[in-house]
């Protein structure tokens, strides 16, 4: 019979830190059956559109439903692959350009399985989960809604 595992917080307000990262990655040291990592980052871009530079993306969900929606690409990824552990972390609320959103981490016995898992929540993420993103522009810092690709 599948373990069923318990709903972990995904959200964080604002960016996450690097400090943040690193206290994850170093939280793994003693677990000594994992022999990869795969790390994905949501760097917030300066694109150029048509009402100026995005200078940020203010970020709001229905965080019920994002949870639940979270949780199931979670234990889906953990029924595909051959993980050890999985975290996602996604931001609330305004997050400047050249800070991070989206922080995913899988480790697993064999880098194969980590990159794979990386990858599929990545796509899973982008299109099941109700989170939705302004992007702030400049110079009069209005907002437009951020196409999710």
């Amino acid at each position: 019979m599948d373990k069923i595992h318990k709903p972990k917080k995904v959200f964080i307000q604002g960016p996450i830190s690097p400090q943040f990262i690193a206290d994850s990655i170093a939280k793994h040291q003693a677990k000594v059956n994992i022999g990869a990592h795969a790390i994905f980052l949501g760097q917030i871009r300066a694109d150029e559109k048509e009402q100026g530079v995005v200078t940020g993306i203010d970020y709001s969900a229905y965080e019920d439903m994002a949870e639940q929606a979270f949780h199931a690409i979670r234990e889906d990824a953990i029924s595909r692959f051959d993980l050890t552990c999985m975290h996602i972390y996604h931001s609330l609320g305004l997050v400047p350009t050249g800070e991070i959103s989206l922080f995913v981490f899988v480790s697993s016995g064999h880098r194969r399985a980590a990159f794979e898992a990386s990858e599929y929540i990545v796509e899973e993420i982008k299109t099941k989960v109700p989170i939705f993103g302004k992007e702030l522009v400049g110079p009069a810092g209005g907002y437009i809604w951020k196409e999710n690709i």
